[in-house]
This record gives C-alpha cells, structure tokens and sequence, in this order.
C-alpha cells in the first residue's frame, strides 16, 4: 500500500428505512445556532419539477436551494460557483449541507461544503488529505443507489488538468439517510449502471493489493446482494432498492479499506476527454476488461444479460490520436489505482500501448 496507517472515519449518523426521509427537518434543526441558522440544498436536478418531493424539503425563507445537473461529472470549477454563490447569500455560514441525489450531487455537496471552510481553487485540493479545515456539517440523501458516495471519504471532480477526487476524513458525510422509497421513479438502465458502479468498484478491491479482511468482507457481502438484485432474484422493486442500498454502503466501505483499479483509472480518461458519466463509463471499460477480471466479467455479462441493457459502443471511434493519448496520460497519472491492480511494479505489467488498444476498443 502507499501508506502503512490510517484510522478509518465512517459517516457519524445513519437513518435507514422507509419513511426516514420525513425527518430531515429534525435533523437539520439539531444542527442550527443562533447564528449560523440556515441550510443549503443541493438537489438533482431531476427533482426540479417532482413537486410531490420538493414539498417534503423542510425548506426556509433564509436556506439556499440549488438544483445539481447531474447528466455531467462534478467540476472543480463549478465547486468554486456554488461556494461563492453560498458565501453571498447570507452574512454567516450555512449549518448544515444537504447533497440529495445520485453521487454527482451528492460529491457536489461533500466539496462545497469544504470548500466554503477552505481557501483557494478547488482543484488544489485534488488529492489524498489535502484538505485543513473541517467543512459545513453535510447530510446526503441517495435517491439512486451504488457509487457509494454517501459513505465515501472521497468526492470525486473532474478539474482543467485531471479527474480525482479530494479525499480525507472530513470529505465523508456527517449523516446520511437512506430512504427506499425515494428510488421508485429511477429508471431501469440507470439503476443498472450505478449498481454496476458498486459491482466493478467491489471487484477491484477485491483482486487488488491493498485489500485487507475488512475490505474483503464488505466487498464480497456487497456484491452478493448486487448479483441476487440484478438476476432478478427479488420481485418487489420496494426490496431490491433496500437491499441495494445496503450494498452500496457496503461497497463504499469497501474501497475505503481497499482501492479502485484498472477500470477506474481507465474510466476517469474517458471523463476527462469524453465527458462520460462515471456509470456508463464503467461499464464500457469493463466491457473490455475480461482479461484481468475474468470472473468478475463473467457475472458483469451475466447482469447484463439478465437486464437486457445495451452497454454503448464505439463511442472512441472519432478520436484523434491525440485525444487518446490524453486519456492514456490521465489514466497512466493515477498511480494508486495501478498500484492496486499490479502491485509496486505495476509499469512492468502494463504498457501504454496496451492502455491505448483498451481505449480504441471502446
């Protein structure tokens, strides 16, 4: 591993069941002082028009709303929007952030929050334990379940010159609530992604150098639930979100105590240069990656099958010579993920040129 110790920090709160949704607004009071007395709120932009779901927001004259365009990946720019926007709407900091949503929102939420505490340009603090100063008390609320973001120490942003996520202890949420119900209306193909999201994050970790028994066991328990939901082996939609919501959390533990590999790596370049959505372009790297996965690959085609969802294709097929040498670079510079993959020698087992045929497949 590239570090030898670290005492882990889980989410302080967990509220979990139907109904749990219902009480953000006790949660959130617990949080307000006479001065600092109002709340932040970082919504998917899906909900813009769900009024049935806007009216149960415990939302006052003072908070800030601000709807998340979650069709693209966090930006470190857009970070330093939404903090200048939040430190000019009121005289004092906000009490609480509340990041609802898939994890695009939800790692929107966990960055702003720091950095209205930190200064600077959010893509300076791109990295492992860059950031100082504690951030705005965050709740996240899941609505789509499987990047694990509401347990992660990492929220993940796509800045001018890499995709990677600032990660410590304070980026993991203060509390999170994880209600089922609010994942009635996601689509099929997006609850496939994002559940594949956790099932490749899951293999990675758990094929990899860095895992320990820990990990091991929430990975492995994780993507025990993910197969039985994605083969179908639950009728009741209401149930499978709830066990996929419990392998999310799993599956975001599972990389804090283990680490990602060489489906992220690759995937993060295609971010960069093509913008995919994280789901998505895991699972088009994956697609190619029977070679250093292969039982991993096996249950990912047997999913897919069973879902009857079209992994898209070709999407590298227009791109210059120099756009693939840039998502080559992008991926090559994510030395904790090949490192996973292949150990400390990892440059004597994969080559640039290898990386680059990957990228041309796709």
């Amino acid at each position: 591993m590239l570090y030898d110790f670290r005492s882990f920090v889980n989410p302080g709160h967990y509220a979990f069941g139907k109904g749990t949704f219902n009480h953000l607004g006790e949660l959130i009071d617990r949080r307000k002082t006479p001065t600092n007395d109002w709340t932040v709120f970082m919504i998917d932009h899906f909900f813009q028009d769900k009024e049935n779901i806007l009216n149960r927001i415990p939302k006052s004259d003072k908070d800030l709303v601000i709807f998340i365009d979650s069709t693209e990946e966090p930006k470190t720019t857009l970070v330093n929007k939404y903090r200048d926007q939040i430190l000019a709407h009121q005289d004092t900091l906000p009490a609480v952030m509340v990041g609802m949503g898939g994890g695009t929102a939800m790692d929107y939420a966990k960055s702003t929050g720091l950095m209205v505490t930190n200064p600077g340009d959010s893509k300076d603090y791109q990295g492992l334990d860059l950031i100082k100063n504690e951030g705005i008390y965050t709740i996240c609320i899941p609505t789509i379940t499987g990047t694990g973001a509401e347990v992660s120490m990492t929220a993940v942003l796509s800045g001018p010159e890499k995709k990677l996520g600032i990660k410590c202890d304070y980026t993991i949420p203060n509390e999170v609530i994880f209600d089922p119900e609010l994942l009635a209306t996601v689509p099929n193909e997006d609850r496939f992604f994002t559940g594949m999201d956790n099932f490749i994050h899951n293999v990675e970790s758990m094929n990899g150098s860095w895992i320990n028994s820990m990990g091991l066991a929430f990975a492995e328990k994780s993507n025990d639930i993910t197969v039985e939901v994605f083969m179908n082996k639950y009728r009741d939609q209401l149930e499978a979100d709830e066990k996929m919501m419990v392998a999310s959390i799993m599956g975001g533990n599972s990389t804090t105590y283990g680490q990602v590999g060489v489906c992220h790596a690759l995937s993060y370049g295609l971010a960069v240069v093509l913008g995919t959505h994280h789901g998505v372009g895991n699972c088009i790297v994956f697609n190619q990656l029977e070679k250093y996965y292969p039982e991993g690959y096996k249950t990912f085609k047997e999913m897919q099958a069973a879902q009857g969802v079209e992994i898209p294709a070709n999407i590298t097929a227009g791109c210059t010579e120099e756009q693939f040498d840039q998502m080559v670079e992008i991926s090559w510079a994510l030395e904790h993920m090949w490192d996973n993959a292949f150990g400390h020698d990892w440059k004597n087992k994969i080559s640039k040129e290898e990386i680059k045929d990957l990228f041309k497949r796709m």
